[in-house]
């Protein structure tokens, strides 16, 4: 389950179990409840702040719990669409949000770090891809906007049309990440970064974001359903 650390006015966000190194962080309901508590906790400590999520070991996120939600599925929908409230909560945090992706970001967790205001991407090592026309899986709507609100068309195209995986250094080149940096460097580069817009925590960065943001967020608010993902069709 996630957990909080401090540097200063930043916040650092641990996406895995404290002390261990192979998690995958992925989705399972409970942890998103988990995670909504801790953006909470967050939320509820007085004075500047910014938020920076990273994870230890090879995965920053591996995104869907596809173990659950397939031998859940008659829940598919409400499931997609807690995820899809991840993104949503990012986008519209009331501090400034850095992602430190220290390695592996995969399909909704490349999405969670695609969320953030700004990502710092590790150079050396780890993938960001989106591999669901590989696995057979069509985008939500929400999914789809974000993607495609964040990227320009052609990494977009690039990403989703394919499935490939990229690097830090091709990240960047895409507007997929803002900087790169080597090892455990990605986290200091994200904290020094965040560090710099503690001040700008409150309800006008809010304001500004859901303004930034609107025609996304119309998107993530809408439910899932079969009629706009049509399972099987």
């Amino acid at each position: 389950m996630p957990y909080l650390d401090r540097d200063g006015d930043v916040h650092i966000l641990y996406l895995g179990n404290k002390g261990e190194v192979d998690n995958e962080n992925r989705f399972h309901p409970d942890y998103i409840d988990e995670l909504h508590a801790t953006f909470d906790e967050v939320e509820a400590i007085e004075g500047p702040g910014a938020l920076v999520t990273t994870s230890t070991g090879k995965f920053y996120s591996n995104g869907l719990h596809t173990d659950w939600m397939f031998a859940n599925f008659d829940k598919a929908y409400w499931y997609l669409d807690r995820v899809h409230s991840i993104f949503t909560r990012l986008l519209t945090f009331p501090m400034a949000t850095v992602a430190a992706v220290n390695g592996h970001a995969f399909g909704a967790g490349a999405m969670m770090a695609t969320s953030h205001d700004h990502r710092v991407m590790r150079a050396d090592r780890g993938f960001y891809s989106l591999p669901e026309v590989l696995l057979g899986m069509p985008f939500t709507v929400a999914m789809n906007a974000l993607i495609t609100s964040r990227f320009t068309n052609q990494a977009a195209v690039s990403l989703m049309t394919t499935g490939r995986r990229v690097g830090g250094v091709e990240a960047k080149e895409l507007g997929i990440v803002d900087a790169t940096a080597d090892g455990d460097a990605v986290l200091a580069h994200a904290i020094k970064q965040a560090s710099e817009l503690v001040g700008n925590r409150g309800q006008n960065l809010v304001n500004i974001k859901t303004r930034l943001h609107g025609p996304l967020l119309a998107a993530l608010a809408t439910e899932t359903n079969a009629e706009n993902l049509p399972f099987g069709k």
